[in-house]
């Protein structure tokens, strides 16, 4: 009882903390934003064009988007010594990180899904696959999440870590983008896209089931070094 209550307590402060800082809260939709705005002036204003090239055009671009917020996800903590209060604590290490994964889903991954179809539809993806590019995001935006954490456990303690963290997560996000792109592509040619939503889904359970294991890690290494 007591260990759920500290679990809700820290969700409450990562979420109060992100919210105070709008600036960051709202980086990776306006880099998702202004990316595709972007691309039909560079691939022409037709929606042959567009709509063939928006499932990885979406795809690559939440990529990168979700990169965005995970260099800080546990710099300040770190900084001020609040790493270092979870590890004494009583509570195991494993579920303390994931208020930490929640968050950074909820506002990088949940909130590009809720969006998608506008930005699908400036791409001129057809209606039919807006479904499929919200379930396909909202899936891997969580396997993203997952990983970037492992990466920005691994680098918090260095001054700028942002390019190793990509240099390191990147090979393990391309799995989660042929399989996310893969899903809207097969709902535009009108294909069931179920059997990569399943696989998307199976590569969410199991990064929430070892993810914070190599987090956990991660930040100790992080501390100890």
């Amino acid at each position: 009882m007591a260990g759920e209550g500290f679990y809700r307590a820290m969700l409450r402060r990562q979420l109060a903390l992100s919210l105070r800082r709008p600036v960051q809260l709202f980086n990776a939709l306006l880099f998702f934003a202004l990316v595709i705005v972007l691309f039909p002036l560079g691939l022409g204003p037709s929606p042959e064009t567009l709509g063939e090239f928006a499932p990885g055009i979406l795809w690559i671009v939440a990529l990168l988007a979700n990169m965005l917020g995970v260099e800080t996800l546990f710099r300040s903590d770190f900084e001020d010594g609040s790493v270092d209060q979870l590890l004494l604590a009583p509570q195991p290490l494993y579920f303390s990180v994931m208020p930490y994964l929640l968050t950074q889903w909820l506002l990088a991954g949940v909130l590009l899904a809720l969006v998608s179809p506008l930005f699908g539809l400036m791409l001129g993806l057809p209606v039919g696959a807006m479904g499929a590019l919200a379930a396909s995001l909202l899936l891997g935006s969580g396997v993203m999440s997952v990983l970037g954490a492992i990466g920005a456990a691994l680098t918090v303690g260095l001054r700028r870590g942002g390019m190793l963290i990509a240099l390191l997560v990147t090979p393990f996000y391309m799995p989660v983008l042929i399989f996310g792109s893969g899903a809207v592509q097969a709902a535009v040619t009108g294909v069931d896209s179920s059997p990569y939503l399943a696989l998307l889904a199976a590569m969410l359970c199991l990064a929430v089931a070892l993810g914070p294991l190599a987090i956990a890690a991660a930040l100790r290494i992080s501390v100890d070094s």
